[in-house]
């Protein structure tokens, strides 16, 4: 007996599926972050956890960038010096997140294989297709994720699930 064949989702729709996803999950813990806590710093050398969550908006912005007009590593975008309360940060989440879907969902797939200079290893820019360049976004969204979680439990603010229980949400 033979099974229906399920077909499967283009480069373009695997990546709009992941950004859905991926989004979701980041606001979730961001969400769990407390307001009165965003000075807080863990090391010298690391972010406070307001800048570390202004990184969540920046992204989508330069994604779209990337997409658009190119990146001009000349002048990198300007700093996220205006976010500094949990809501404005969120909000501007919510508002880069959507453009930066409907900017993808309007642009041809065929599109996504150009290519634009990216950062492949220290000192080293490359010639990268958009398509790679969104998921080394997601990649990036992913790992800030998880050094926010770990501000979340230094904030002594539950951490929620991400990919599975966690010791505050239990399956």
């Amino acid at each position: 007996m033979s099974t229906p064949t399920q077909a499967i989702p283009s480069a373009k729709q695997q990546l709009l599926e992941t950004l859905e996803q991926e989004h979701a999950i980041t606001m979730r813990v961001l969400r769990a972050y407390p307001g009165d806590r965003l000075d807080l710093r863990p090391h010298a050398k690391s972010k406070t956890a307001v800048e570390l969550a202004g990184l969540f908006a920046w992204e989508p912005l330069f994604a779209v960038q990337g997409l658009t007009t190119g990146l001009d590593w000349s002048a990198p975008p300007a700093e996220t010096a205006e976010l500094r309360s949990m809501e404005v940060i969120l909000e501007s989440i919510e508002e880069g997140h959507g453009r930066l879907m409907q900017v993808l969902r309007d642009l041809p797939e065929e599109r996504l294989y150009e290519t634009l200079p990216f950062p492949v290893a220290p000192g080293t820019i490359a010639d990268i297709s958009k398509l790679q360049f969104i998921w080394a976004l997601v990649s990036d969204q992913i790992h800030h994720r998880g050094q926010f979680s770990v501000y979340l439990r230094l904030a002594d603010a539950k951490v929620p699930s991400i990919y599975g229980p966690t010791a505050d949400e239990p399956w």
